[in-house]
């Protein structure tokens, strides 16, 4: 898949998503790099919810809640079978969860990522 093609499809997937859902957030980005996992080979991050947080910790007023793809973390781990639609939708709900946990002031999938992350360090040794 064509990074334009990428964009479109998650365009396309972002404009499903029903605007109540998606109150507070200033807008879907889509890069064309990837984002490696720091210290873990061969692991990608597909996309990211991006909060700057209050002021009281150092956030920076204004700058808004975001969600990003990245494109080159998607073709890192695309294998024939690769459901391109079906991973664009699970990342953006995914990180649309991450969004809607904050205005909420909940982390439990932060958690969840958290420990994610430990198993796969933990296997690498």
């Amino acid at each position: 898949m064509t990074y334009a093609a990428f964009r479109a499809l998650a365009e396309r997937l972002w404009e499903e998503i029903p605007e109540e859902f998606k109150r507070g957030l200033q807008g879907l980005h889509v890069l064309e790099e990837a984002k490696a996992e720091p210290g873990l080979v061969g692991v990608f991050r597909l996309g990211e919810y991006l909060d700057p947080g209050p002021p009281s910790l150092f956030g920076w007023e204004g700058l808004g809640r975001h969600i990003v793809l990245y494109y080159g973390s998607f073709l890192a781990v695309a294998d024939e079978g690769f459901d391109w639609e079906e991973e664009v939708w699970q990342t953006l709900l995914h990180e649309l969860r991450h969004h809607l946990e904050a205005l909420g002031g909940r982390d439990d999938l932060i958690r969840e990522d958290l420990e994610r992350l430990r198993a796969f360090r933990e296997a690498e040794g």
